[in-house]
C-alpha cells in the first residue's frame, strides 16, 4: 500500500511536516509495511519557504535585514534543491508579527527588507524567484522592496522618500537607472491567493489597513496615495498595474514586484503542486491524506486540500482531510475532491489544550482512517 500524506501546516501548533510525521505514525501502527510519501504543503503563505526547501532537498539561508519599522531582523530565505530558485516569505522581513500591537501604523512600515532578501537571493546565484506576500505588516505598495533593489523614488528636491505608505504622495520621479540589473535577468514569480486591486473599496488599505493598525483616516490617507503611486508608475514605467487582480496583495507589494520586477502572480497553491511535482509523487498511490487547521466553506477556494484533491482526482485517488476543527458549510468540500472529513479533536477540548496536542490528536486521527481503511478493505 502507497499512501500519500500531504497536509498545510496547523497554524501555531505543528508545521507541515510535523503534521506529515504526525499522521505517519498513526497509519504506520494499522499498515507498517506500507510505502508512506511525506510532502509537506503551503498555499503561498506561511510554510512556503520550509515546504519547498524540504520536498527538494535545499537548504535554509538566514540573514539580517531591515524590518518593517526600519530595525533590524532576523529572516530567512530558502534555496531549492536545483540550486537555480530561491524562495522568499514577505512576512519573514516585513511581517505583522514582527510589529508589536502598540506601534502597528502602515503609514510609516516598509517592505525594504523584502528587497533585501529578494537581494540576498540574488546574490546567491538563483535566477529565478519566487515570493509568498502574505501576512505583511505593510502597506507601501512594494515602495521599499524597490528602494532596496537600488530604484530611487524622489521628491520634488530630488531627495529620496522616507519608509511607508504615508510617503508616497511625496513623490514626483520614479529612477529605475540604478535597478540591480540581475533582477531583469531573474524571473520572479509571486505566490498570491488574493485578488484584491491596488485601490477602491477593494484595495490595499480599505481592506487590510486596519488590521495593521490604520484608523479610518489612514486608511484614506493611504488609498490615495497608493492611487497617486499607481499614476505614476504608468507614467514613468508604463505599466498599469492599479486594477490588476492581486496588485493590492500585501499593502500593494504585489503591484510593486509586477512594477519593478516584472513579475507574474500566480495562485499559491498552483506553484507549490508544481514545484513539488506532487502528481508524479501520487503515481501508484492508494490513498491520499491532506489537512489543514481549519476545514471550512473556504477551503474549497485556493487552499491546499482542495488543490491536493484536484490532483488526487485527476488519478482517480480517494482523499482524506485531516480538520483541527470542522467549521461551517465543510461539507461543500466533498464537491471538490474531498471524499471524507475527519476532525482530530477527542472531545470538548480548550483551544490552549488543542495546539499544545494537535499531533497527538493528529496521529491518532489518521490512525483511525487507516483503521477505518482496513475495515474497508475487508468488506471489498
Amino acid at each position: 500500500m502507497k499512501i500519500v500524506i500531504a497536509p498545510d501546516s496547523f497554524k501555531g501548533s505543528a508545521t507541515a511536516m510535523e503534521v506529515c510525521e504526525a499522521v505517519e505514525e498513526g497509519v504506520l501502527k494499522v499498515f507498517p509495511e506500507a510505502e508512506v510519501v511525506k510532502v509537506p504543503m503551503s498555499d503561498g503563505g506561511e510554510g512556503l519557504v520550509h515546504a519547498m526547501v524540504k520536498a527538494t532537498g535545499g537548504r535554509i539561508e538566514r540573514r539580517t535585514v531591515t524590518g518593517p519599522l526600519g530595525e533590524p531582523v532576523e529572516a530567512f530565505f530558502g534555496i531549492m534543491g536545483d540550486g537555480k530558485t530561491g524562495v522568499i516569505e514577505m512576512a519573514a522581513a516585513s511581517g505583522l508579527p514582527l510589529v508589536p500591537e502598540d506601534r502597528r501604523d502602515p503609514t510609516v512600515t516598509t517592505t525594504y527588507g523584502t528587497g533585501e532578501l529578494i537581494r540576498a537571493v540574488l546574490d546567491a546565484g538563483c535566477r529565478r524567484v519566487i515570493v509568498g506576500i502574505g501576512g505583511s505588516a505593510t502597506n507601501d505598495g512594494g515602495a521599499g522592496m524597490a528602494q532596496a533593489l537600488g530604484v530611487k523614488l524622489l521628491d520634488k528636491d530630488g531627495s529620496e522618500i522616507g519608509y511607508g505608505g504615508g510617503q508616497l504622495c511625496r513623490i514626483e520621479r520614479i529612477d529605475t537607472s540604478g535597478l540591480d540589473p540581475r533582477v531583469r535577468e531573474a524571473e520572479t514569480i509571486v505566490a498570491c491567493d488574493v485578488d484584491n486591486p491596488l485601490c477602491g473599496e477593494r484595495g490595499a488599505a480599505a481592506v487590510y489597513g486596519p488590521q495593521k493598525g490604520a484608523t479610518p483616516e489612514m486608511v484614506v490617507e493611504l488609498d490615495q496615495a497608493l492611487s497617486y503611486y499607481a499614476r505614476l508608475i504608468k507614467e514613468n514605467l508604463g505599466k498599469d498595474v492599479k486594477d490588476v487582480p492581486g496588485a493590492g496583495a500585501a499593502g500593494g507589494l504585489g503591484a510593486g514586484l509586477m512594477a519593478f520586477l516584472d513579475a507574474e502572480l500566480k495562485p499559491g497553491i498552483e506553484i507549490v503542486l508544481e514545484n513539488l511535482k506532487v502528481d508524479e509523487q501520487m503515481k501508484g498511490a492508494d490513498l491520499v491524506i491532506t489537512g489543514e487547521g481549519k476545514v471550512d466553506r473556504q477551503t474549497v477556494y485556493g487552499k491546499v486540500p482542495q488543490g491536493v484533491a484536484r490532483v488526487a482526482k485527476e488519478r482517480g485517488l480517494p482523499v482524506v482531510i485531516l480538520a483541527g476543527t470542522v467549521g461551517e458549510d465543510a461539507e461543500v468540500v466533498y464537491d471538490h475532491g474531498i471524499d471524507a472529513i475527519v476532525g482530530i479533536l477527542p472531545g470538548p477540548v480548550g483551544l490552549e489544550e488543542a495546539m499544545e496536542n494537535a499531533r497527538e490528536y493528529l496521529a491518532r486521527a489518521a490512525e483511525s482512517v487507516a483503521r477505518l481503511v482496513m475495515i474497508g478493505q475487508g468488506l471489498a
